[in-house]
């Protein structure tokens, strides 16, 4: 993926990682369009910052992903990189009395679903264009998962696979497809808790660590992945999984 000189589409780019990554992406030269439900938000993120748009996306409402696509083939017809980070987290305990599936279900819409759905819609951009890129964001629990995070562990493994089956069929395609795999990281994603958990990873460090990575090409296998997260991706090929489940699952 090329650094610089890109139009760049950011969904779930509102807060946490996304926005991080969408003010890094600008700021390295690129025009970015971020998406999010709320417009005074986005006028906020994007005030300041020229080259910088912010656009409508409800992905509960049917017609705002088509809307969506429509205004950027409109406005933005050299559009070549999506960044598809959209993604929600919750605790489940399916032990308890009364529990249902709703709290999958949404995870499941959001994070698999929506993450196909912008796919869908932008991926025809994306192959008229010689440098265009595709990146998902998906978590290290994708492969040792914590137990209290049944679907959303699930929903990350579930892109995982999948994106290593869009890379096989468009291996002849201009279309690199990525996936970056987060650590614990200092956002919102489970609570303000989160963004103050001195076990997670700074924010800032993250998002540098990820930038480096992208600028040296070091993504061996379309995975980028940050120094932190090795060690779990590679736990059940280097014999660790069980040793690994059972320390971040203590009984």
């Amino acid at each position: 993926m090329k650094m610089t000189g890109n139009t760049i589409l950011v969904t779930g780019g509102t807060s946490g990682i996304g926005r991080a990554l969408a003010e890094a992406l600008h700021d390295r030269g690129n025009r970015v369009i971020v998406t999010g439900r709320r417009q005074a938000l986005l006028d906020e993120i994007t005030a300041g910052r020229p080259g910088m748009v912010g656009i409508q996306l409800d992905l509960d409402d049917p017609a705002s992903l088509p809307s969506l696509a429509d205004e950027v083939r409109a406005r933005f017809p050299e559009l070549n990189v999506l960044l598809a980070n959209a993604g929600i987290s919750q605790q489940e305990d399916l032990t308890a009395d009364g529990w249902n599936a709703s709290v999958a279900e949404a995870i499941v819409k959001t994070n698999i679903v929506g993450v196909l759905r912008v796919t869908a819609a932008f991926l025809p951009m994306l192959k008229e264009r010689p440098d265009a890129a595709l990146i998902v964001t998906t978590s290290n629990l994708a492969h040792v998962p914590r137990a209290a995070f049944p679907a959303y562990c699930a929903s990350k493994a579930f892109l995982h696979s999948w994106l290593q089956s869009l890379r096989w069929q468009l291996r002849n395609a201009s279309v690199e497809v990525l996936e970056l795999a987060p650590p614990y990281v200092q956002t919102e994603l489970t609570g303000q808790h989160q963004a103050n958990d001195p076990r997670a990873m700074p924010l800032d460090a993250f998002v540098a660590e990820v930038m480096d990575l992208l600028e040296a090409g070091d993504h061996p296998g379309g995975e980028v992945l940050v120094e932190s997260t090795r060690a779990m991706r590679w736990a059940e090929r280097d014999g660790r999984y069980e040793a690994t489940f059972a320390a971040m699952n203590p009984a």
